[in-house]
């Protein structure tokens, strides 16, 4: 009973594959589909003004014997930082425990903690303009 089942599977599939077969061969429209002409539209001419990029974009870096070790790249308001990859221990770039790529430090936000203030020019001349009142007089 097994085996009929499963031959009726392979001439249901056979007949199926010819079919198929024989609805691809239909022969295809003789004349092609007409095509619409476009109208040319004049548009306004573009024009692009280049940024001044060079007197923007500032790189610092810093070397120790002789090598890089980190560089300071400013370009706009944006400022981030790179360092290059030193492997750990006996580590080769691409090794398993050797990362080929280290990527950029972007710097966020700075704080000027260590630095003092400096004044306004109004206030400066605030403290200079009056004088200390005297101390009260001992009686």
């Amino acid at each position: 009973m097994m085996r009929t089942s499963t031959l009726w599977q392979v001439l249901l599939l056979a007949l199926c594959a010819q079919v198929g077969v024989a609805s691809a061969q239909t022969p295809a429209a003789s004349t092609p589909p007409k095509l619409e002409k476009l109208e040319e539209v004049a548009d306004d001419p573009i024009t692009v003004n280049a940024k001044p990029a060079a007197a923007e974009k500032k790189i610092t870096e810093k070397r120790e014997g002789g090598r890089v070790t980190e560089a300071k790249v400013k370009s706009g308001k944006s400022t981030y930082t790179v360092k290059p990859n030193i492997p750990v221990g006996s580590a080769l770039p691409g090794d398993a425990m050797g990362s080929a790529n280290r990527g950029p430090n972007w710097t966020v936000m700075e704080f000027d903690i260590g630095k003092k203030k400096k004044k306004t020019p109004e206030e400066e001349a605030a403290d200079t303009s009056v004088p200390p009142p005297p101390p009260p007089a001992k009686q």
